[in-house]
C-alpha cells in the first residue's frame, strides 16, 4: 500500500478480534513510530506494548481515575462494579501502546513541538498498522491525563500520556469519511 492511500483509507477501528498480533507486525509498528520527524532528534516518545495479562496496567489506571472521581456516596459494591467496568476497557484489543511524551531539558526545543513530536509517531505507527491489514483506534480522554494514571505508568516530571493506541484485526468494516477540500482552509501566499 503506498502512503497516499494508507493516509486516504485508513479510520478509526474501535472493534477488533481477540486474535493475537504477531510481535513481528506490532515492532514494525514500533519502528514506524520513532521514524517521526522530532526536533533536535530529542526523540521524547516512550512506549508500553501491552497484552495478555499484561493489558491490567492500562486496567489499572482506568480503575484509579475512576475511583478518584467516583462519588463518595458509593458503596463499596458499586464502587467495586464501577471499578471493574473501567478496568475492562483495556482489554478492548488484543494489544495496546500506551504512548507518552518525555519532553527533553534542551533549551532550544519547545514544549509543544515535543508532544507534536510524539503525535507523528502515532500517525506514522496507526498508518503502517493499517497497511499491515490490522485496526487501530487511538484512544484518549480525560482518564488518560489524570494524576492516578501517570502514577499507573510511572511517568516522572514533565512527562504525559499522550494516549493509548489500540490493535487488531479489524472485525467491522471500515466508517466512510469525509474531508473538507483543503482549498476550503488554504491561503497561498506568493508575494
Amino acid at each position: 500500500m503506498d502512503v497516499k492511500e494508507a493516509i486516504r483509507s485508513r479510520r478509526s477501528i474501535g472493534k477488533v478480534k481477540q486474535d493475537p498480533v504477531d510481535k513481528a507486525l506490532i515492532e514494525e509498528i514500533l519502528e514506524a513510530g520513532t521514524w517521526a520527524p522530532n526536533h533536535c532528534h530529542t526523540e521524547p516518545w516512550r512506549f508500553w506494548v501491552m497484552t495478555g495479562e499484561g493489558r491490567g496496567l492500562l486496567g489499572k489506571g482506568y480503575a484509579e481515575v475512576a475511583a478518584a472521581e467516583a462519588d463518595p456516596a458509593l458503596s463499596k459494591e458499586e464502587l467495586a462494579k464501577l471499578k471493574s467496568a473501567q478496568e475492562k476497557k483495556a482489554f478492548r484489543a488484543p494489544v495496546v501502546i500506551a504512548v507518552a511524551v518525555t519532553p527533553t531539558a534542551h533549551a532550544i526545543v519547545p514544549e509543544v513541538e515535543e508532544y507534536a513530536a510524539a503525535h507523528s509517531a502515532v500517525q506514522n505507527m496507526m498508518l503502517t498498522a493499517h497497511s499491515l491489514g490490522l485496526g487501530t483506534i487511538w484512544r484518549t480522554g480525560a482518564p488518560t491525563y489524570h494524576p492516578k494514571m501517570r502514577e499507573a505508568f510511572g511517568l516522572a516530571a514533565k512527562e504525559e500520556l499522550v494516549g493509548f493506541v489500540y490493535i487488531g484485526y479489524p472485525d467491522m468494516a471500515p466508517p466512510r469519511a469525509e474531508r473538507t477540500p483543503f482549498a476550503q482552509k488554504t491561503l497561498w501566499v506568493s508575494e
